[in-house]
């Protein structure tokens, strides 16, 4: 949360659907009963402990069992229903997983902000939650309606005897995120939610009560995403959010637009270097790695990015191995979320089947599939620059038209939809989303095929890759974890902050052990963390005011040499209007510029330089110098003894004339007024 220029900014709504984990798929009949049976026996066992007092801590081991079996809850922000949404003025969304948590906040009674996202990733975003909503309609579907609004696996009793893995899922390493819990939003919440969005494309100015002047910029990461510029009179903030250099089918990461603001918020979570691994028949690709390069060749490398390289390597790597086990009767599943992915390897798994003349289908199974696709072919202005080139030269942006075409590959709405069940044939090769591999087609083929050792699972990087496949134990597939560039490397990070000279950064506290940040940097770094509150400087140095053109030349300049400063007087409106200053000037003559009838003085007068115009004047007396204490606004006192009685009060911040006749003090003011500057 941003508080600028008193305007209060959410940065990103996301679920964490990592935590997904927690929850059993939908249970077999035969698991099923056998949970049932389980928790009849723990029943007795509790009521048979009942009669010796308080019933005790017993945690139970960690296996399939274990699991929760319900109606899945998502986590997202801590205490996101404690909240105060009419609090929140802006809401800024980077991504299309940025988007996710958003309808938990619409729906909120009270909550009236303007929510800003980037048109790709709003179309994007409304998909992936629609067909979120879809397959976890299986769990309603199962389990039936909810009998409370809190559900029985929430209490602590149930909480202190789960396995010490699930009950940190739910309630976090600190033990206070148990409040992040809420129930699925509904289809009309996602509807109502994208109604109240504005939509920009990359560098278009969005004005927020004429103060805050929004700027998207591409990050590189995903089709749509973004980073921000948030400028106003008194200063400017970059919000930079996951980025990345390489990119074979997004708009390249535009770190140019980003340069000399006076704050950056460095939020790119993605920050280890990944390393080699390989364990048993479990395989790991290492992710690309970004080496330390000099402002000169950062400046370069999104021009210079060869996608013939490691990350063509990497993508071989695995089309290799799927091809192996194709040929030993084996099935492929690749579930994996991430778009850019699933496209980069949809284009490379075609290709080798095609070079190694195996004529094996190819699924993909989403509710959403098909308006995905088709929503591709629309917006080239989103993706980098080796795809709009193949628009202009009459090819097709992606590879999946042409396939569509050639019946390559299927797309298809779900697991049992008729179509499918027509084409199915094995083996064969199947993309789908797998949101922790606890709902959707990705359960029903696990389960087809966890126990054939010539079939083979394609995953992204997951955080507990045992946990994940707890539900599916004995696994006897092999499973092939790739992990892909998610962000800017370590090794990056100070080159391009260099690069990108704010006066400060702001950087999670994580990046502080991981990355020595010099002090010899023209920039100074704060750190930020969960739940505090950092104080930023961002103040411009100057302030900027627009003057037409017309009124700027009617001006009547005095120049101050002593204070090296240039003066004008005027009287107008002063304006705030799309983030800037404007200056209205009223044009009648009364109050036209150059009018002397009402001068504005600068300065304070010379003590001695007024005397000896009051001594050519006639007039005379003495100056008594101000009093020594410090406190005092008096510089000195002239009394004036002849030919009147006056006195000339000479302070800091005035010059005050006193006397019992109106004429001298028009007569001494002329004369102070002689010896000043008049504006």
């Amino acid at each position: 949360m941003l508080n600028f220029c008193g305007i209060r900014i959410l940065l990103d709504c996301p679920l964490d659907l990592s935590a997904l984990l927690a929850f059993s798929p939908i249970p077999t009949s035969l698991d099923w009963l056998s949970v049932v049976e389980s928790y009849n026996t723990e029943a007795n066992d509790f009521d048979s402990r009942a009669g010796f007092g308080k019933r005790q801590k017993i945690e139970k081991l960690l296996h399939a069992k274990s699991l929760l079996f319900a109606e899945p809850w998502y986590k997202t922000v801590n205490n996101l229903q404690l909240w105060n949404s009419s609090f929140i003025d802006v809401v800024l969304i980077s991504s299309p997983m940025g988007i996710m948590g958003l309808p938990f906040l619409t729906r909120m009674k009270g909550f009236s902000a303007k929510i800003y996202v980037t048109e790709a990733s709003a179309r994007l975003g409304q998909l992936m939650m629609e067909d979120l909503i879809s397959m976890h309609g299986e769990f309603r579907h199962f389990y039936g309606p909810e009998e409370s609004n809190f559900p029985s696996w929430l209490r602590q009793e149930e909480l202190e005897i789960l396995p010490s893995e699930l009950r940190e899922i739910i309630l976090g390493k600190d033990g206070l995120e148990l409040g992040g819990w809420m129930p699925l939003y509904s289809a009309a919440d996602v509807k109502d939610c994208m109604l109240k969005i504005h939509t920009l494309n990359y560098a278009e100015e969005a004005c927020y009560n004429g103060t805050l002047v929004i700027k998207a910029f591409s990050s590189g990461m995903e089709i749509g995403s973004c980073n921000w510029i948030l400028n106003s009179p008194k200063g400017d903030i970059a919000y930079v959010s996951g980025s990345s250099f390489i990119s074979a089918h997004a708009m390249p990461f535009d770190y140019r637009s980003l340069q000399g603001t006076c704050a950056l918020i460095y939020s790119d979570f993605s920050l280890g270097d990944t390393q080699d691994s390989e364990d048993g028949d479990n395989y790991s690709v290492s992710a690309a790695k970004l080496q330390s390069m000099s402002s000169q060749d950062l400046a370069g490398f999104n021009h210079n990015f060869d996608e013939n390289s490691e990350e063509k390597e990497k993508l071989d790597f695995i089309c290799s191995n799927a091809i192996n086990y194709i040929k030993e009767g084996g099935s492929v599943l690749i579930p994996i979320d991430r778009l850019g992915t699933i496209l980069l390897l949809l284009e490379e798994m075609t290709a080798s089947l095609e070079a190694s003349d195996l004529k094996v289908p190819v699924y993909i199974i989403s509710s959403k599939a098909e308006e995905l696709l088709a929503l591709l072919n629309i917006i080239p202005e989103w993706l980098c620059k080796q795809r709009q080139e193949k628009l202009f030269a009459g090819e097709q942006l992606f590879a999946h038209v042409k396939l569509l075409k050639e019946k390559k590959i299927h797309v298809v709405p779900a697991i049992h939809s008729r179509e499918l069940l027509i084409n199915w044939q094995e083996p064969c090769i199947v993309f789908c989303p797998h949101w922790s591999m606890r709902m959707g087609p990705v359960v029903h083929l696990l389960r087809r095929w966890c126990g054939c050792p010539n079939s083979l699972l394609i995953l992204e990087d997951v955080l507990n890759l045992e946990l994940a496949l707890l539900p599916f134990q004995p696994v006897a597939m092999k499973v092939l974890q790739c992990l892909f560039p998610s962000g800017i490397g370590l090794r990056t990070v100070q080159p391009l902050l260099k690069l990108l000279r704010p006066k400060t950064v702001l950087c999670p506290e994580e990046l502080r052990l991981q990355i020595n940040l010099s002090s010899e940097n023209s920039f100074s770094v704060l750190y930020y963390s969960e739940a505090e509150t950092l104080k930023v400087p961002y103040r411009k140095h100057n302030s900027e005011i627009k003057i037409a053109t017309d009124l700027a030349s009617h001006f009547y300049w005095k120049t101050f040499k002593k204070e090296e400063i240039n003066i004008t007087k005027l009287k107008g409106e002063l304006r705030m209007e799309n983030g800037r200053h404007h200056l209205l000037l009223e044009t009648d003559n009364k109050n036209s510029s150059s009018n002397s009838s009402s001068l504005e003085h600068c300065g304070l007068p010379d003590s001695e330089k007024l005397m000896a115009a009051l001594s050519k004047m006639g007039i005379s007396g003495k100056i008594q110098h101000g009093m020594s204490d410090a406190k005092s606004q008096t510089v000195c006192i002239i009394h004036i003894e002849d030919p009147y009685k006056a006195s000339i009060e000479i302070g800091t911040t005035g010059t005050i004339i006193t006397t019992a006749d109106e004429n001298v003090a028009s007569s001494i003011y002329k004369i102070i007024d002689n010896i000043l500057n008049a504006v």
